[in-house]
């Protein structure tokens, strides 16, 4: 059955519009009668049937309402140094499947692409809306948010409080990732910041245990690139508390 971000919920119906509404009427050419599933971000999901299709919108009629348990437990970050486009963009893909929390695009001393006003607005919308199609796709019942791009003093202040962070570092030679974890309470949220193409700066690490109190852990003997070690980091974490495997 389809799936759609809601644009408006009512008591006993909802409605779809501006790509939702196109996507339903010009490329799926569903009609009035066909079933559909609609989902607002808040943790349910609808089963409707299409009343009406309207050249702005789609009305949609509420049958059933439920709360699947599709999301993970543990709320986890990605915090990613800038990538080139088609890497980040697979990085947020595969990450909502897994069941990332929010993604931060961060600017860091050693990454090739750089992203400053429009351009960098731009581009988090498009990087957005690749996380409601991965988000749909995947069943999942909340989207991901996708941060605007942040440098480093931006980064405490956009996460809960109670943050976990991790910094994944290829000098570390004595902490690992899964005896960090264990130490970590799964309840509260865990932000994993993962280094471009060219990895961290040694002062960069330097200043995320200073400021955030992040954990440096290592991966493993092998270099990882930039987009594998976040969807890697990303597996394991979810793994360790049960949500996958």
């Amino acid at each position: 059955m389809h799936r759609f971000k809601i644009t408006e919920l009512g008591k006993n119906a909802f409605w779809l519009r501006g790509d939702e509404r196109e996507h339903l009427a010009r490329v799926l050419r569903l009609a009035p009668g066909d079933d559909i599933i609609g989902f607002d971000n808040t943790g349910a999901e609808y089963y409707a049937t299409i009343l009406k299709i309207e050249d702005k919108s789609v009305t949609c009629r509420i049958l059933e309402t439920s709360h699947p348990e599709v999301e993970a437990k543990t709320k986890v970050y990605l915090i990613a140094g800038l990538s080139k486009g088609e890497k980040m963009e697979w990085v947020i893909q595969k990450g909502t499947e897994l069941g990332i929390s929010g993604l931060v695009p961060l600017r860091a001393k050693r990454a090739v692409m750089r992203l400053e006003g429009t351009k960098a607005v731009e581009r988090v919308q498009r990087w957005q809306k690749i996380a409601g199609e991965a988000a749909k796709q995947s069943h999942r019942v909340q989207e991901p948010q996708i941060f605007e791009v942040a440098n480093w003093s931006e980064l405490q202040n956009l996460l809960p409080a109670n943050t976990q962070w991790l910094i994944s570092y290829e000098e570390e030679k004595t902490e690992r990732l899964h005896s960090v974890l264990d130490r970590f309470d799964p309840l509260q949220p865990i932000a994993l910041i993962i280094g471009p193409e060219g990895g961290f700066d040694a002062s960069e690490v330097s200043w995320a245990q200073e400021h955030l109190g992040a954990i440096s852990v290592s991966l493993g003997p092998r270099i990882l690139r930039a987009e594998t070690a976040a969807i890697a980091t990303m597996t394991m974490v979810l793994a360790h508390y049960g949500d996958l495997g």
